[in-house]
C-alpha cells in the first residue's frame, strides 16, 4: 500500500469512530459496486441508511495547494454517490423507512496536534 492509501485508511478509521460516537452503526466499509466506485462507509442512523464519503487531507502551513476535504464533493461526485447508494439499496432489501442520506466526513491531519474530524450531514 502506498502512502496515499495508508492516509485514506487512517482517515476512514477516524471517520468510522466519529460516526459510532454519534450513535450510528457502521454496516460496511469500502463497499464496491459494479457501477463504478466505492462507498467509503455505509452506516445506519436510526431508520436511515447513510452513505458516507471520507476525505482526508494533510495540512501544510503556508502552502497554497491545500484543498479543504469538505470541498471535495463535486456535482459529479455527488451523482456517483447517489448511483452507489441505489446499488446498495438494490442489494440490501430496498429503501429503509428513514430513507438514504449522503454525508461527508472530512479529516484534517495537521503537522502537529490531534486530527480534526468534521462530519457534515446531507451533503448531496
Amino acid at each position: 500500500m502506498n502512502a496515499t492509501g495508508a492516509l485514506g485508511q487512517y482517515g476512514e478509521r477516524l471517520a468510522a469512530r466519529r460516526l459510532g460516537e454519534a450513535g450510528m452503526a457502521v454496516l460496511a466499509r469500502n463497499w464496491r459496486c459494479g457501477r463504478g466506485g466505492e462507498i467509503d462507509i455505509v452506516a445506519q442512523d436510526g431508520d436511515a441508511v447513510v452513505v458516507c464519503e471520507v476525505k482526508t487531507r494533510r495540512t501544510h502551513g503556508g502552502r497554497g495547494d491545500f484543498q479543504h476535504p469538505l470541498a471535495a464533493v463535486t456535482p459529479d461526485k455527488a451523482a456517483r454517490l447517489r448511483r452507489l447508494a441505489e446499488c446498495w439499496l438494490e442489494r440490501h432489501g430496498g429503501p429503509p423507512p428513514g430513507g438514504v442520506r449522503i454525508d461527508l466526513v472530512g479529516v484534517l491531519l495537521p503537522r502537529r496536534g490531534a486530527p480534526v474530524v468534521e462530519h457534515v450531514r446531507g451533503v448531496a
